[in-house]
């Protein structure tokens, strides 16, 4: 009985398309880890709840939802590492174009339609009013926006929101400013309004807005948290108000 084999050529071209594939995974895998260094060094000491931290737990986030919904991990993963690299709230200039991320990943020759991609991610990452559609154009932008929103809310959302009203002089609470539902993002970047309206302009929003059922899922506990936390805070501001009456 003739034994079968394959021809010399096809063994050959598999051999090779194997190694073609696992020189591309180990090269992706080399990228984020040069990213995870380069972010981790960039943002160590930032305090305006946009440090380091922040963008690992991003990055963690996006990581379980990406599984779960089955999105591209290496965008996704690269996409929530440079997520803030260029963002409006960390820098003077006004436009949301991802320059440094585009030369950081120029430098580590990310190849260019995956770099293309990444950018379009980030472009897609950011809250700009309550006013303002922000709809995500693939599925990992879905699964990036969800993992960032989710640490803007829940405890350690609270945290970040006052970390970042200090850091830019702002009040507490002024009863007498109150909150507004932003219909263009020059205006909600302009906004210099006490950090209590910021949960009703953006926080209180976000838990409708998850593009993702997971992302629904884990904001849920968040937007609770929030919500009695807010009940807290105006039950004892209220009572200071009465003391000061009697």
């Amino acid at each position: 009985m003739r034994s079968f084999s394959l021809p010399k050529k096809t063994v050959d071209n598999r051999g090779i398309l194997r190694s073609e594939k696992l020189f591309a995974i180990m090269k992706r895998e080399n990228h984020i880890q040069n990213t995870i260094d380069f972010i981790h060094k960039h943002f160590k000491g930032e305090s305006s709840g946009h440090d380091w931290w922040h963008i690992y737990r991003v990055w963690q986030l996006a990581k379980q939802l990406a599984e779960e919904e089955k999105a591209d991990l290496f965008l996704v993963e690269m996409a929530a590492l440079l997520h803030d690299l260029d963002d409006w709230k960390l820098s003077s200039k006004s436009d949301n174009e991802p320059k440094q991320a585009a030369r950081w990943m120029n430098e580590i020759d990310v190849e260019p339609i995956a770099r293309q991609r990444i950018l379009t991610i980030i472009e897609e990452v950011s809250f700009k009013g309550a006013g303002v559609k922000t709809n995500p154009s693939s599925l990992e932008a879905q699964v990036v926006q969800d993992a960032d929103r989710l640490d803007a809310i829940g405890a350690i959302g609270i945290a970040r929101t006052f970390a970042y009203g200090g850091r830019k002089n702002r009040l507490i609470y002024d009863p007498a400013v109150k909150p507004e539902m932003h219909d263009s993002f020059s205006d909600y970047q302009k906004s210099t309004a006490p950090t209590i309206n910021h949960f009703y302009e953006k926080l209180l929003l976000l838990k409708d807005r998850m593009n993702t059922s997971s992302g629904r899922q884990i904001a849920e506990e968040r937007h609770h948290f929030m919500e009695d936390f807010l009940t807290q805070f105006f039950h004892e501001w209220n009572a200071s108000k009465e003391l000061l009456t009697n």
